[in-house]
C-alpha cells in the first residue's frame, strides 16, 4: 500500500457545532489505514447534540470501534457497531441515557452476531466499542475491547476505560505482574468484542462530572500501540484539536504504523447549563404526576381529623390537620416540579480511571518526539531520497529557541509541525518512487 494510497484513506474534521445555541465543545476525528495495511477495519462516529433540547435528551455522542476478522469482515463489524449504538441510541425517548447507551451496544452486538451467523465468509467477526456520552449528568462511556477513552485535565491524562485485554485481565487478578510471563502475554489478544457471542459483558465508566478545558480522546490500539499515554497526553494539552489528531496518527505513521489508527479528540470549551430532560408520562398527557401514595396519606389525615373532631380530642385533631396538611403541601410541590414519590436510579459503575500519567511538556519529551525525525533524515540522506528538509530545519530551529526560553508547549508545537512535515514529505518521496516504478515497468 502507497503512502499517497494511505493518506487518501484519512479523513479529518474540527468542528464548532453552535448553530443555534453554545454546544460548548470542538472537536476532530481523523482515520488512517496505516503503512502496512491494504484496508481500514476501524470506524468512528461524531454525533454532536444541535439543540439544547437534543442535548438534555441525550447529550453528545462520540464511538470508535476496531474491527476483526478476514476479508471485509473486521470492516463490516466495526461499520456496524458505530452505526448501531448510535441509531439504537439517539432513537431511544427515555429518561435514562445511560441505560440507552448500554442498551445501544447490546443491540449493536446482537445485530454483529447475527450478520456473522448467516454468512459464512463474516463467522465469528468482532468490533471493539468505546462510546463516550456527554450528557448534563456528566461524561458516560461505554467500552468493550481494548480501544480506549482518555480525560486530559489539568495537565493530567487518565485512562477512563479497562481493556479487555489478556495481559490487562492477567494483571488485574495478579498472575503476571512484573515476572518473565508477564513480559510474554502478547499485548493485542483482547478477551471481550462485540459480535463473536449473542451477549456481550458491556462496561459503564461515570458518569463523570464534566469541567471547562477537559479534553477526551477515543481511539484504536493502533496509537496506543506504538505512543505512550504521557505524549498522548502533552500533545493533547499543547495542541488545537485538528492538530492533534493529526500529528498523533502521523507519529504512529513514523514509528512503523503497523495497524489502522483512528483518533477522536473532543474538548470542553463551556459545558453547556442544561437540564436532563425529562419524558411524557404516558397516561398524563405530558402532566407531572403526584405519587399516590402521598395523596393517600393526606386523605387519611384529613379522614382521621374528622373522626377525632367527632370525638372531641382536639389535641389529636390538631395534629392530624397539621398532618394532612403537610402532605398536601408535599403534593403540590411534587406537582409543580413534576417528580414522583422515588427519584429515578442513576446507572452508574466501573472503576475509573485506571491509569493516570503526567501530560507535562519537558525537553526530554521533545527531544524524544523528534527521534524518529532524525532517524528519517538519515535514511534519506544515505538513499539519496529527494526529500527537502529545509521547512523541518526551519520548524526545529524554533523549537530549540523556545526550549532556550522556557516554553516548553510552544517547542512541542513546533516539533508537531515537524513531525507533520516529515510525513508530507516522507509521501512525497514514496509517491515518486511508485511513479518511477510504473515508468519502468
Amino acid at each position: 500500500m502507497s503512502l499517497g494510497q494511505n493518506s487518501q484513506n484519512s479523513q479529518a474534521k474540527s468542528l464548532s457545532v453552535a448553530d443555534d445555541w453554545n454546544s460548548g465543545i470542538v472537536f476532530s476525528e481523523l482515520t488512517d489505514v496505516g503503512m502496512r495495511r491494504a484496508n481500514n477495519q476501524d470506524s468512528s462516529a461524531c454525533l454532536p447534540s444541535k439543540t439544547a433540547e437534543r442535548f438534555g435528551l441525550r447529550g453528545h455522542l462520540f464511538v470508535v470501534a476496531d474491527g476483526m476478522g478476514a476479508h471485509a469482515a473486521g470492516e463490516l463489524a466495526s461499520q456496524m457497531a458505530t452505526d448501531k449504538i448510535a441509531m439504537h441510541y439517539l432513537r431511544g425517548n427515555g429518561d435514562d441515557a445511560i441505560e440507552a447507551l448500554r442498551s445501544a451496544v447490546s443491540e449493536a452486538n446482537a445485530a454483529i452476531h447475527q450478520r456473522g451467523q448467516s454468512n459464512a465468509e463474516f463467522h465469528n467477526m468482532g468490533t471493539t466499542a468505546s462510546a463516550l456520552a456527554i450528557l448534563p449528568a456528566g461524561a458516560v462511556v461505554a467500552h468493550v475491547g481494548d480501544s480506549r477513552v482518555y480525560r486530559l485535565r489539568g495537565g493530567l491524562i487518565e485512562q477512563l476505560t479497562f481493556d479487555h485485554s489478556l495481559v490487562w485481565e492477567m494483571e488485574a487478578s495478579g498472575h503476571a505482574g512484573n515476572s518473565v510471563w508477564g513480559s510474554a502475554i502478547p499485548k493485542n489478544v483482547i478477551t471481550r468484542s462485540l459480535g463473536p457471542n449473542a451477549t456481550v459483558e458491556i462496561d459503564i465508566e461515570g458518569p463523570f462530572e464534566v469541567k471547562a478545558n477537559d479534553c477526551y480522546l477515543l481511539c484504536s490500539d493502533g496509537l496506543t500501540g506504538l505512543v505512550d499515554d504521557k505524549e498522548i497526553g502533552t500533545l493533547l494539552d499543547c495542541l488545537p484539536e485538528e492538530m492533534a489528531t493529526r500529528v498523533l496518527v502521523d507519529l504512529t505513521n513514523l514509528r512503523g504504523g503497523p495497524d489502522n489508527t483512528t483518533v477522536v479528540v473532543v474538548r470542553v470549551k463551556n459545558p453547556p447549563n442544561v437540564e436532563p430532560r425529562r419524558t411524557r408520562s404516558k397516561s398524563g398527557g405530558g402532566q407531572s404526576t403526584v405519587s399516590p401514595i402521598m395523596i393517600a396519606t393526606a386523605a387519611i389525615c384529613s379522614l382521621i381529623a374528622g373522626l377525632f373532631a367527632i370525638m372531641k380530642s382536639w389535641g389529636l385533631v390538631v395534629v392530624a390537620v397539621i398532618l394532612a396538611i403537610i402532605s398536601a403541601v408535599a403534593c403540590l410541590l411534587q406537582a409543580s416540579t413534576g417528580q414522583s414519590g422515588t427519584p429515578p436510579a442513576t446507572a452508574s459503575g466501573g472503576k475509573g480511571p485506571y491509569r493516570r500519567d503526567d501530560a507535562t511538556a519537558t525537553k526530554e519529551l521533545y527531544e524524544s518526539l523528534g527521534e524518529k525525525v532524525k532517524e528519517l533524515r538519515d535514511a534519506a540522506s544515505q538513499n539519496n531520497w529527494m526529500m527537502d528538509w529545509r521547512k523541518v530545519n526551519e520548524l526545529q530551529k524554533h523549537g530549540i529557541a523556545a526550549l532556550k526560553a522556557d516554553s516548553q508547549k510552544e517547542a512541542i508545537m513546533y516539533q508537531s509541525h515537524a513531525i507533520i512535515e516529515t510525513m508530507n514529505q516522507l509521501r512525497e518521496q514514496h509517491n515518486r518512487a511508485a511513479n518511477e516504478t510504473s515508468i519502468d515497468q
